[in-house]
């Protein structure tokens, strides 16, 4: 955890408050003729435990890998209450070329939300506490959402400006079809953040990285994305995409109205499908050579910026093997949560904001 001090890459400009969790290295149905369906879609599978439960989403006209929808038949979304607590940024000029975007299998056009914006990209945020106050950034890996910081925000919210943000393709953020304005390359997403933190004007920023050479690699449960065509199939199903990939990699055990959050982009758009397989394939292409170099800044002479590891000790995608090695070899100092899963936030996220505010206090006592 840091303050005060200036980042040699990121954001050059900004001061600087460095935590570093174990989530994901960072930072999806089918179609009709373009008619409306009178009938609704009913959507029925399997979740946990022993209880069905159904989506009734009428098909109406989409971009050919979409159908709208996605609501509970009894009730509003959860997702369109976490909605109302957010709001929408616009940061990182959009550089397409201005041609209107079609999907990479059968070259049909992509309804609005596939659709790179005209000039500059929307970003979702919730925001809790004062912007008077401290801020701090709760960046989420993939494929997760602003909303995995649902619980850590309240805890900051008494002493810190906190805001948690979705990823460009993911959430209720802008998702660009790739090609058409916005790849999904990690040199992007960088350059997309510093954008953001310039909208927001914070002075602190959370940074998610990962840490040693063995996280290089994605897990098999994202790996998937990245396959030629297997891929571009298997990030249109909303299950696969949201409910495998969130539970995989811990101890959770998730509640419906929560994973019907994280559906809800696979269920409403094609477009967040097709993000996801974009930036599987980038990780896959360039991660070791960015936790490489991120390794090596944080274990440099030069990096003066008190930095806090946490990691969860349940984590099923990481090994923890080198983690301890890694601290005490950089200095860093290590905090362990023997019950966390690889979304921290997710599976403890009352105990990870404890963490925050802890590390965040002795930081500034030490200023």
């Amino acid at each position: 955890m840091a303050t005060q001090a200036k980042s040699p890459s990121l954001c050059h400009s900004y001061k600087i408050q460095c935590f570093l969790h174990n989530p994901v290295p960072a930072p999806l149905s089918l179609v009709g003729n373009g008619k409306a369906h009178k009938k609704p879609l009913k959507f029925s599978c399997r979740s946990n435990g022993n209880d069905d439960y159904y989506i009734d989403a009428p098909i109406e006209v989409g971009d050919g890998f979409s159908f709208s929808g996605g609501k509970y038949s009894d009730g509003p979304s959860p997702s369109d209450e976490w909605f109302k607590q957010g709001k929408i940024v616009k940061a990182y000029a959009a550089f397409g070329s201005g041609e209107k975007a079609k999907d990479p299998i059968f070259g049909l056009a992509m309804g609005a939300d596939s659709q790179a914006s005209t000039d500059i990209f929307r970003w979702f945020c919730v925001e809790s506490g004062s912007a008077d106050n401290p801020s701090v950034i709760l960046i989420h890996g993939f494929p997760s959402q602003a909303y995995s910081y649902r619980k850590v925000l309240p805890m900051l919210s008494k002493d810190y400006h906190a805001i948690a943000f979705d990823w460009l393709g993911f959430g209720f953020s802008d998702k660009p079809q790739p090609k058409y304005g916005f790849d999904y390359t990690l040199n992007e997403f960088v350059s997309s953040l510093e954008s953001f933190i310039n909208e927001v004007a914070v002075k602190q920023v959370t940074l998610v990285v990962q840490l040693t050479a063995k996280h290089a690699n994605l897990p098999s449960t994202l790996s998937i994305f990245s396959n030629f065509l297997l891929g571009e199939i298997f990030s249109q199903d909303p299950l696969r995409a949201s409910d495998k990939a969130l539970t995989s990699c811990g101890p959770y055990k998730m509640k419906e109205d929560d994973a019907m959050v994280y559906r809800n982009p696979y269920l409403t758009s094609g477009a967040s499908g097709f993000a996801l397989n974009a930036i599987s394939r980038a990780m896959k292409k360039e991660l070791k050579k960015y936790v490489e170099e991120m390794r090596t800044t944080l274990t440099d002479e030069n990096w003066k910026i008190p930095t806090t590891v946490c990691w969860g000790k349940r984590d099923r995608w990481l090994s923890y093997d080198g983690v301890e090695e890694f601290c005490k070899d950089s200095k860093h100092k290590l905090i362990e949560i023997p019950m966390a899963g690889h979304h921290v936030q997710e599976d403890r996220g009352e105990e990870l904001g404890e963490v925050i505010k802890g590390v965040m206090r002795r930081t500034r006592l030490n200023l």
